[in-house]
């Protein structure tokens, strides 16, 4: 069950139960949207896909859907996610890591039970 509490007139999952951004994605993410036009903020989901069953998928959201709950990831960044998918993503923190040439977000889920040897999807219990 995920904890609801009242916010500003949104409801707003803490971290714990949420999703949270380390500094450096809370900067990557910012710049980025900042080049989308109407974003208002950030989206996580996931998707069933991949060998091992389910993927993540990050957009930019350019409005707040009925089943989206909303994190706070600094005063200027909010992170949308829908009630289905935080089943799976609930205590995940995101981080965005270079590597050489290589720059990517990075999901350190507690969730996750299982990875596909490309990375690209996940499984949960």
């Amino acid at each position: 069950m995920v904890e609801i509490a009242e916010h500003s007139a949104e409801r707003t999952a803490t971290p714990e139960t949420g999703v949270s951004l380390t500094e450096r994605a809370v900067a990557h993410v910012k710049k980025e949207m900042a080049k989308s036009e109407g974003a208002i903020g950030f989206r996580i989901s996931v998707k069933r896909t991949g060998c091992s069953g389910l993927m993540y998928a990050v957009e930019f959201a350019k409005e707040r859907g009925d089943n989206d709950l909303v994190f706070p990831a600094d005063d200027e960044l909010d992170v949308y996610v829908d009630r289905k998918s935080l089943e799976y993503l609930k205590g995940t923190t995101v981080d965005f890591v270079q590597e050489g040439l290589t720059r990517q977000l990075m999901f350190n889920n507690p969730n996750v039970t299982a990875e596909c040897g490309c990375g690209e999807s996940f499984s949960v219990a």
